[in-house]
């Protein structure tokens, strides 16, 4: 299954991981680590994470405060977002028309 990163979900990643990097040295690497976990994951069994509406699921990931939200296409693993919990629970749905 190949993994599509929407543009503005990579920028999430990568500002995600150079905050943890600021605040602790070492922990963007962890959160790096995290997430391809997560990755992993969640390409062994995609469906099995739970439904936020139409096609489009979450994966909450464990010690950070984010949820991957993505989609399965064919045989591609679409990301849609890596959400802060913290942010407003609809920021992203306009990622669901490119």
């Amino acid at each position: 299954m190949r993994l599509i990163y929407h543009p503005d979900a990579e920028a999430e990643l990568i500002e995600a991981t150079q905050f943890y990097e600021h605040r602790v040295p070492t922990l963007g690497a962890q959160f790096l680590d995290s997430t391809d976990r997560a990755m992993e994951v969640i390409r062994e069994d995609p469906m099995r994470w739970s439904i936020i509406e139409a096609d489009v699921r979450h994966y909450l990931m464990p010690r950070f405060p984010y949820a991957i939200y993505y989609r399965v296409v064919s045989d591609d693993l679409r990301i849609l977002a890596f959400k802060h919990h913290s942010r407003h629970p609809d920021y992203w749905r306009h990622r669901l028309d490119d």
